[in-house]
């Protein structure tokens, strides 16, 4: 398989998401968490049985075509399922420890992207790619059995407190026309998650490749654990960088820092011959604070009646924005065997575009602080200051339906 193919597996399953998730997010708002619990669970089964198919067709013209169907299914599954987690913790946890239970959740994905580069070599050297395949197909099982025991819970928590009832009542107000009004603080963290995930998952993506070509006495293996290294360090740090967030608040600001510190990766890799585990665990720092501060601010700017559509749509420009670098990424690198060294006047020109998302991510952070300081400051509160906003009279509940009167459009911006 080529590095355009091979990418372009990537590409799909972000384009998919982008087609989807905003669906998926308005589904969610309207029919509950428990529907989209069920439903995008079982896609990622299915997407991933068919993924490991496609992999009995080696060398026949079935091949591609099963794979891509394979990761189409997935993503449309996966993606969503994403939306459906974070508004779940979303609603539980927002104005308490939103951060980190946010980081948490990354922290047990980046696990699993841990143990993928640790162990799928080792796997696949043992018992063939199709089984590796197939395992992986397991473990999407047991995410659905994990998903239909958070869907329980949920079910029984919301009954506890009983807001089961009001939470449909809000969700049939939900339309959606109403993103119409979503406010410029919002599309302005939207572009702001875009930049920055554009700098990282197609570089990790190819990291191994680039880490073999440029760098000499790497093996495969080796190449593929420091590459993973970025997810190393989210895995260790989103619990801590969660509760620091939580606690001095300053959202916004570690939304700009994290962008300003992310430059020199891509400049040592561009320009220096610098061990490449510096860059990468580097990389897994500034992703680290980046989600913890970036993805829990959208509860903090949208209702909570529509938050699983804000999330989807914040999640399709992100996987619009992934698909398309990744597009980018494959004709840079051109159409060669994988096992042919690519030039490294072409990985140089990779990393001048990572570098360019990431001066475009710092733009969009400053004026997100702009917007957000004439706005009220919500996103840089300090925690005092944010418990007492919470405490004001005025302040509407989390499940007032602020998109749902047409008087109150307005209101949000």
């Amino acid at each position: 398989m080529s590095p355009q193919q091979y990418n372009l597996l990537y590409a799909v399953y972000a384009w998919t998401n982008a087609v989807v998730v905003i669906l998926a997010g308005f589904l969610i708002d309207k029919l509950g968490n428990r529907f989209g619990v069920f439903l995008f669970s079982f896609l990622t089964v299915l997407g991933s049985a068919v993924f490991a198919l496609g992999s009995h067709f080696k060398g026949t013209a079935y091949l591609l075509p099963l794979m891509l169907t394979g990761r189409l299914i997935f993503g449309s599954g996966n993606g969503s399922l994403t939306i459906v987690q974070n508004r779940i913790t979303a609603f539980w946890f927002k104005g308490k420890e939103l951060a980190l239970a946010f980081g948490l959740t990354l922290a047990f994905s980046r696990l699993g992207s841990v143990l993928n580069f640790f162990l799928t070599q080792r796997v696949e050297a043992h018992f063939g790619i199709q089984w590796t395949l197939w395992g992986g197909t397991l473990l999407c099982v047991l995410g659905f059995l994990a998903a239909i025991t958070v869907s329980a819970l949920d079910k029984m928590g919301m009954r506890q407190l009983g807001l089961e009832g009001l939470i449909q009542q809000e969700s049939k107000k939900v339309r959606f026309q109403d993103l119409r009004y979503l406010p410029l603080r919002y599309w302005l963290l939207v572009l702001t998650i875009m930049f920055f995930y554009n700098g990282v998952f197609p570089f990790v993506a190819d990291a191994s490749k680039f880490i073999q070509d440029k760098y000499s006495g790497y093996s495969q293996r080796e190449a593929a654990y420091i590459a993973g290294a970025v997810y190393d360090s989210s895995l260790v740090l989103s619990a801590t960088v969660g509760i620091l967030i939580d606690s001095v608040g300053l959202r916004g600001v570690f939304a700009v820092g994290c962008a300003v510190l992310t430059l020199p990766v891509f400049a040592l890799l561009a320009f220096t011959f610098v061990p490449p585990l510096v860059s990468t665990l580097w990389l897994g720092v500034t992703y680290s604070f980046a989600a913890a501060s970036m993805w829990p601010s959208i509860p903090l700017v949208v209702p909570q009646a529509t938050l699983g559509t804000a999330m989807g749509l914040a999640t399709s420009v992100q996987m619009i924005g992934i698909g398309v670098c990744n597009l980018i990424v494959g004709q840079i690198l051109g159409t060669e065997s994988s096992d042919v060294k690519i030039p490294l006047e072409r990985w140089q020109q990779v990393m001048f575009f990572m570098l360019a998302n990431t001066i475009g991510c710092i733009v969009s952070s400053l004026i997100l602080n702009i917007v957000d300081k004439r706005q009220g400051g919500t996103l840089n509160n300090t925690t005092k200051r944010s418990q007492e906003t919470q405490e004001e009279p005025n302040e509407p509940p989390e499940t007032s339906p602020l998109l749902g009167e047409e008087n109150d459009h307005r209101a949000i911006n």
